[in-house]
Order: structure tokens, then C-alpha cells, then sequence
């Protein structure tokens, strides 16, 4: 039982799809000053075994790009490893966005899931690698991030028998390598590293290095809404999910059912509990799952909850406040 309990919780994780035409867009012509017309790019960051765009026909937003280029927003969609440590993902990105890989000037990142604490990461190496006030993060957004870990992490983590270690990192692995294949991406995979760097123990290491907007407890409220590395400010913001069963048609609604027993009666998106998707200035919840965060499956989803809005709002925010 706990076997299967394990596999389907591998298989939950890894399902977070993606399936979007547009991977990355600028604004649309006529919309210059539009609601989500921000100052810098916006920069979607993806998750653990994410990708940016399979063939420019499969993609881990769901028409998300789309929705903030036609009114106004440049947006770009990162491309770091689907599975390995945030530290390594965080390096990854802040090279590539100091090598240019998505153009000049500073970013508005807005990150889904393991996302979050990769753009945390980022953060810090960013920083080094400019002068003294130049860092290229402008914002960090976390959507449903995993930024205090996951009980869902650690109950795999204790449940996978050190024997089949190996085979399931090495399937997961291969998983990684084809997703770089299809995407034109060159990234290293290691998936036990990964899942442990998803734990509460996994994560609270990373916070002890790049702890930036988290709060001191597991659900306290003295959270940094801005911070200030090596003279670059870069604000930070987040919102989470609460539900885990949202639409019936949802074929990754019952694994995300599975993958919810560890959190007991705590609220949680099914992957993430509510408590640690908080991160700098907190937005709120929303009646939406890990996956209904990034639009999928398909854009099935809660009556009543619009995950794309929750993107356009927030960059409206952004212009806003002028970033």
C-alpha cells in the first residue's frame, strides 16, 4: 500500500501538465499603457518537472501569456532543470538572465511551485553577479510555492525504499532528459534531489541562504515584503490555494487527492500547504489546487475561480507600483 501511495504521488507530482500554444509573447500592438502594461518584462518561472514549451505547442502556462500580452505585458517563460535542487535551478536562472537569454534590463518573475524557492535562489546569485545596486530582479512573485516545504515531499521522501532509490531517480531522470530533448533545453536532472530539496528539512536549508520574504515560524506573519541584496530591492509577493478537489473532469484532481492525505485536515492545494505558499507580501488564498494554478488541466478548474486573473491582477499591481 505504501508503495502505491508512493508511485501515485510521483506520478501526481510529475503530472502537473503543460499544454499552452504561447510560450513566451510581447504586448500586443495598441496596448502600451494597458492594465498589465508593466514597467519590466514579466518572467514565468515553472515548477518541478515543468518546462517553458515542447515544440512551441506544448507549454507549462495555460494561455497565462497570452491573457498578459494583450494588454500590454512583455512576457517571457524560463527554462531551468524539471528536476533538481532550487540552489541549482537559482543559479541556472540568474545566469540566464544575465546572459541575456531573455533580453535586457530587470524582470518581474512570477513562480509557480519549486519555482518560488528557485527565484529565491536567484535572488542571491543575481546579485553577485552585478555591481553594487544592478541586480536584474526586479519582483518575485510566488504562486502555490513551496516555501516552508512540503509534507507531501516528506512523506515520499520517508516512504520510497532506499533499494528503489535508484530506479525511480533514474526513471524520473529520463523523464528530465526527454522533457530537455523536446524543449531545446540542455539542463542536468537529478530528481532525489529534488524531492529533497522539497522537504521541510530540504527547504529550511535552502531558507537559511536565500530566506528572503519567508517568515520566521511555520505560519507566522513576519514576512519581508521587500528586500534589500547587495543594493538591489526587489519586492516579493505571493498567493496560495486551498482546495484540492476543484472539477470533476480534472484528471489530476484524484491524484492530487492522494497526494493530500499527508496534511491531515490542513489546508493545502494538494501538494503545498496553505500556510508555507505564504511568502512576502501575502495576497491571499484561492479556492484552486497546485495544478489549477498555472490554468491546467486545460483550464478545468472551480466555478467560480479564475487562475488567470489572479496573473493579470497581479501584474496590474506591478505596473501599479511601478516595477
Amino acid at each position: 500500500m505504501k508503495k502505491l501511495i508512493a508511485m501515485a504521488a510521483i506520478a501526481a507530482s510529475c503530472s502537473i501538465p503543460a499544454t499552452q500554444a504561447f510560450a513566451a509573447c510581447t504586448a500586443w500592438s495598441g496596448t502600451a499603457g494597458g492594465y498589465t502594461d508593466t514597467k519590466n518584462p514579466i518572467l514565468l518561472v515553472h515548477g518541478v518537472s515543468g518546462f517553458s514549451t515542447v515544440g512551441g505547442l506544448i507549454g507549462y502556462f495555460h494561455t497565462i501569456p497570452l491573457n498578459l500580452c494583450r494588454s500590454g505585458a512583455d512576457v517571457k517563460v524560463a527554462s531551468v532543470s524539471a528536476f533538481n535542487y532550487s540552489e541549482q535551478r537559482g543559479q541556472q536562472l540568474a545566469d540566464d538572465i544575465n546572459n541575456n537569454r531573455y533580453g535586457g534590463g530587470k524582470f518581474n518573475i512570477m513562480a509557480h511551485s519549486q519555482g518560488a524557492p528557485t527565484s529565491r535562489a536567484a535572488i542571491t546569485f543575481d546579485a553577485s553577479r552585478n555591481a553594487w545596486g544592478g541586480g536584474r530582479i526586479a519582483s518575485v512573485t510566488s504562486v502555490h510555492g513551496v516555501n516552508k516545504g512540503s509534507k507531501t515531499a516528506d512523506a515520499l521522501n520517508g516512504l520510497i525504499p532506499t533499494q528503489v532509490q535508484g530506479g525511480v531517480a533514474a526513471l524520473a531522470n529520463a523523464v528530465g532528459g526527454l522533457i530537455n530533448v523536446l524543449s531545446g533545453a540542455n539542463h542536468s536532472q537529478d530528481a532525489l534531489s529534488a524531492l529533497k530539496t522539497l522537504t521541510t528539512n530540504g527547504t529550511n536549508d535552502l531558507n537559511s541562504r536565500h530566506g528572503y520574504g519567508v517568515s520566521s515560524g511555520y505560519c507566522t506573519n513576519d514576512r519581508a515584503t521587500q528586500v534589500s541584496v547587495r543594493g538591489n530591492n526587489v519586492k516579493l509577493y505571493s498567493w496560495s490555494g486551498d482546495r484540492v478537489l476543484t472539477n470533476v473532469l480534472d484528471v489530476t484532481d484524484p491524484f492530487l487527492g492522494i497526494t493530500s492525505l499527508p496534511f491531515g485536515w490542513e489546508q493545502s492545494d494538494g501538494l503545498v500547504s496553505e500556510c508555507s505558499q505564504r511568502m512576502g507580501y501575502y495576497i491571499g488564498a484561492r479556492a484552486a489546487n497546485h495544478v489549477d494554478a498555472v490554468n491546467h488541466l486545460f483550464g478545468a478548474r472551480e466555478l467560480w475561480h479564475d487562475p488567470i486573473s489572479m496573473y493579470r491582477q497581479q501584474a496590474n499591481r506591478l505596473k501599479n507600483e511601478g516595477l
